[in-house]
């Protein structure tokens, strides 16, 4: 069995030499997509274009309107002059967010009364209009709380001493400057993993009908599973040097720190490459040309993709939807990655995960090998 799977390696692996555009398709390519969705993946929202509407003209509140400039995630990028001129540059998405200070509204501050400050916000992309919500929320939070302070200070120092207080003290775990690329790079590696691995089987069997050389492996000893295995294994090769290498640069370019057992990462990695090269290998027995075989392989990776948990929680995916997630190894690879990563967790949290990517994969070789036949038909 080995003397025929052997030399089915080696062509392979001969044959991936001669193409001349093999090592740009497998490491430039994937190394500029890592960079592009390294940066570009992320949930904080930084330079909201702001419009502004100072009705009052008071020194609290451009003393508020400063704190939006100063925290760094909002940009003044027009002061209007009136309401109608507010609602223009909102209306033709000159500015994300506006913020609008009635008149009064120092003179409400210094009797003690409740000031409304109006925002105004461009909820067409949900994502950034929540998070600027939560930004604005906590600038204006905070500006009330240091106004009644420094106001009580001045009135009657002693009573400050005596007002309860409760103080919010935050310990992010595993990630303590809440940086978003400790979260999206991880997931980017996966699905780098994923795109390339089913695409490196997707063509394997169409490719040799494509250009006659199946009809000679035909007519030779092999058996299916040896042909199957023959096709998979330097793909798995080369996934597991994709994998090194594309960690490498997410931990030491990303700064995304690896707390956990390299082992168990290669073994959760070897798991997954053995699903989804047997995912395209699938694919590759299902279709007769190219053209099919890429159709078909991205209307697997779209849905693998969307439905893995990569950016949007399975939780709050529908129950239909939540059950076909259990059949994407993707979904398991994922938190095989962060959990690696981030937390420095072995086999004795993460085994479920494993044993899911394991019968996946071996379910999907099984079936590629059953699926091929030693025939044109």
């Amino acid at each position: 069995m080995v003397g025929r799977i052997v030399p089915l390696v080696v062509k392979e692996l001969l044959q991936l030499r001669r193409d001349r555009y093999a090592l740009v398709r497998l490491v430039v390519l994937v190394l500029v997509q890592l960079f592009m969705f390294g940066y570009a993946a992320t949930f904080e929202v930084h330079r909201v274009a702001t419009a502004v509407l100072d009705r009052d003209q008071s020194q609290e509140s451009r003393e508020l309107l400063s704190r939006f400039t100063a925290s760094g995630r909002f940009e003044v990028t027009a002061v209007a002059g009136d309401v109608r001129e507010l609602t223009r540059l909102v209306d033709t998405g000159q500015a994300t967010v506006a913020v609008q200070i009635h008149p009064g509204f120092a003179a409400r501050l210094r009797k003690g009364d409740t000031a409304p400050v109006q925002v105004i916000v461009d909820s067409t992309n949900s994502n950034t209009a929540l998070v600027a919500l939560g930004y604005v929320s906590r600038i204006v939070d905070a500006f009330a709380e240091d106004y009644a302070t420094d106001r009580v200070a001045r009135s009657a120092p002693a009573r400050l001493r005596r007002i309860p207080r409760v103080v919010l003290a935050p310990r992010p775990w595993y990630n303590p400057s809440l940086e978003s690329r400790w979260y999206f790079v991880p997931g980017v590696i996966g699905s780098l993993m994923l795109v390339i691995t089913v695409n490196l089987t997707a063509f394997a069997v169409v490719r040799e009908r494509e250009i006659g050389t199946l009809e000679q492996i035909m007519v030779t000893p092999i058996r299916p599973v040896e042909f199957v295995l023959g096709k998979t294994l330097p793909s798995f090769l080369i996934g597991l040097g994709e994998m090194v290498l594309i960690t490498l640069v997410g931990t030491l370019w990303f700064r995304v720190p690896f707390r956990g057992d390299p082992v168990v990462l290669l073994l959760g990695s070897s798991l997954f490459l053995t699903s989804t090269l047997g995912m395209g290998l699938l694919i590759s027995t299902l279709c007769r040309t190219q053209q099919q075989a890429f159709a078909s392989s991205f209307f697997v990776l779209m849905p693998a993709f969307v439905l893995s948990g990569f950016s949007f929680p399975i939780a709050s995916m529908p129950p239909v939807l939540q059950w076909i997630t259990y059949a994407i190894p993707l979904r398991y690879f994922l938190v095989v990655l962060r959990s690696t990563f981030l937390k420095g967790v072995g086999l004795r949290v993460l085994w479920p995960e494993m044993l899911a990517m394991a019968a996946i994969g071996v379910t999907m070789v099984a079936v590629s090998a059953l699926r091929f036949r030693k025939s044109l038909e």
